[in-house]
């Protein structure tokens, strides 16, 4: 897709690149033509600090021809190449196709590297020093940016060293989250569960649930309104990881603990995306780091 949303644009950058080529042109054509009146000397008679006189002394021949090859040069690769707004060029080169072709010689030229990792198991690979680094490496560089370089996670961003997975921690489920990205979505869930204090009933029962510090009054309260939300993480509050429901009963919170993060929640909903790795990673790559995944909670 086009960056340019206006027509305007495409032919402003067309007009500047070739006035200005046209004009270097034009300038080494008037200055070939001017003449300037010398003296005997051959000079223009313009004398700096007494001593420091203005010649008048053609351009060199090969400084001139260079010039015109230069210009030249300038109007065959913007025939060639993309640089006058829309135009693409003949040869049809782009820096997406660069990029591209530049990731398959490298994937290819990788294959024999993941070659005997791909007829292992994932529990096997594991355990595998070597693939270990490598699915290391590809982790800092695909999935660190978000995980973090420990895959420990942050506020929104699962922790992938621990036991509690949203939507399973086989190595299935982790090759299929890797592969195919995941998006979570919670609803905004006010409106069904009532007015502002049933919301904060609601919240203090999500809090007793994992026995954190909680109203049990508000708790009790709150429990016969939690049924809006049991048909995502269930009437045990353990979650769904079928559809990506947390579990509510233990103390891992992805989007912040207590009272105020939750009603947020409640009230507000929440999208969460992973993007998908395939087109990025090869699937032997994949396996690699999955398994890098997968070790670091099944140590």
């Amino acid at each position: 897709m086009s960056d340019f949303t206006s027509n305007f644009w495409p032919v402003f950058i067309t007009a500047i690149s070739l006035l200005g080529i046209f004009g270097c042109a034009l300038l080494l054509w008037r200055t070939s033509k001017i003449k300037v009146e010398t003296n005997s000397e051959g000079t223009s008679g313009h004398v700096w600090d007494e001593d420091l006189r203005e010649m008048n002394n053609p351009l060199p021949r090969w400084w001139v021809g260079m010039f015109i090859l230069t210009i030249i040069f300038a109007l065959f690769y913007l025939s060639a190449y993309p640089g006058l707004g829309n135009y693409a060029g003949k040869l049809g080169w782009s820096q997406n196709g660069q990029y591209d072709k530049e990731v398959a010689d490298a994937n290819k030229a990788l294959e024999p590297l993941y070659a005997k990792y791909t007829a292992m198991t994932t529990e096997d690979l594991a355990k595998n020093a070597d693939a270990k680094a490598i699915g290391e490496r590809l982790f800092m560089n695909n999935c660190s940016q978000c995980h973090g370089s420990d895959a420990k996670g942050s506020r929104g961003f699962p922790n992938l060293a621990d036991q509690d997975w949203i939507h399973g921690g086989s190595p299935e489920k982790i090759k299929e989250t890797i592969t195919g990205g995941r998006i979570g979505m919670m609803p905004p869930m006010a409106a069904a569960v009532g007015n502002a204090e049933d919301v904060k009933n609601v919240a203090h029962y999500v809090l007793s649930l994992s026995g954190s510090m909680h109203d049990s009054g508000r708790a009790g309260l709150g429990k016969e309104k939690f049924t809006a939300c049991a048909a995502c993480h269930g009437a045990d509050g353990k979650g769904n990881q079928a559809i990506g429901a947390p579990n509510l009963t233990d103390k891992i919170w992805l989007h912040g603990a207590g009272e105020a993060a939750i009603i947020k929640r409640i009230n507000e909903g929440k999208v969460n995306q992973m993007p998908a790795q395939a087109g990025r990673l090869t699937d032997a790559q994949i396996h690699v780091v999955a398994a890098y995944v997968y070790g670091l909670s099944n140590k």
